[in-house]
């Protein structure tokens, strides 16, 4: 395998790992709460307005622990095969 596409390929399944933890967390927030709890990073967003053109630029993530026990799953199964 070539080492870009192997490269995006990590890339890709810890994404899918980070969404499919996140929907855990948030559907069993009420029964498990602890897998809840996390933090938000990024950046609000900026508007640039050139008249014509309006860019509005911004980043925000939410992190919650059941999203890092499913990139630690994604990472043991990736280094398996």
């Amino acid at each position: 395998m070539r080492k870009t596409s192997r490269g995006l390929t990590i890339l890709l399944i810890l994404l899918v790992a980070l969404v499919l933890g996140g929907i855990i967390g948030d559907v069993f927030s009420k029964s498990i709460p602890v897998l809840s709890y996390g933090k938000s990073i990024g950046f609000d967003a900026v508007t640039i307005d050139l008249s014509v053109l309006q860019i509005v630029l911004g980043f925000q993530m939410h992190i919650n622990i059941a999203g890092i026990i499913g990139i630690l799953i994604a990472l043991f199964i990736f280094r398996r095969f």
